[in-house]
């Protein structure tokens, strides 16, 4: 799914389940093109400035470290709503359709908790870093401002394993994300 897909993207889950995760999927999606293409034009800029007038830019590691925790974090809850996260499935492929429901509904719950349990350590990190007070050396602010991604992403991305459980319990067929059925495509666009 691309960037404008992800724009125009309405979930499947009911009610206001189903409002909260397309407010969340366009927000995600905002980030990380944002980010993205901030980062390469933050990059690019430095080195134009380096060769071109012998000296980058003092701030643009510091720009460039926010945004790779900004894309990173913001993009675990983005794949994880698309179905992209690496599955070892060997022996789940291997198991009868109610097998794999039992097993996915399974998967999702733990999952979610795992990503819970990181938010609470996350924002215990984040509390510590405060505590601190240390600042980005060029560009002057507290550091605590760029993690706050970090629990926010793992937060996002256990609600959205939450969905998952919560639409396999619900629906007759197997999804890997609330809007991504299991099976595998035979496409080339796929890989």
């Amino acid at each position: 799914m691309s960037d404008s897909e992800s724009l125009d993207y309405h979930s499947e889950l009911p009610g206001v389940l189903g409002k909260v995760d397309t407010l969340i999927c366009k927000a995600e999606a905002i980030m990380l093109a944002t980010g993205v293409l901030l980062m390469a034009l933050n990059t690019c800029v430095n080195v134009v400035a380096r060769f071109g007038f012998g000296e980058g830019l003092f701030f643009s590691g510091e720009i460039n470290r926010i945004l790779i925790i900004l894309i990173t974090f913001a993009g675990i809850g983005y794949a994880a709503r698309h179905g992209r996260h690496i599955r070892m499935s060997a022996v789940y492929d291997m198991l009868p359709f109610q097998g794999r429901k039992i097993v996915m509904i399974l998967v999702c719950i733990f999952t979610a908790a795992i990503m819970f349990l990181l938010t609470y350590f996350a924002y215990l990190y984040i509390v510590s870093v405060y505590e601190r007070g240390r600042i980005l050396p060029a560009l002057g602010f507290e550091i605590w401002w760029i993690y706050i991604w970090v629990p926010l992403g793992f937060a996002v991305t256990g609600l959205q394993y939450l969905l998952t459980a919560y639409k396999n319990l619900t629906s007759k067929d197997i999804y890997l994300s609330t809007g991504v059925l299991d099976g595998y495509a035979d496409t080339e666009s796929e890989v």
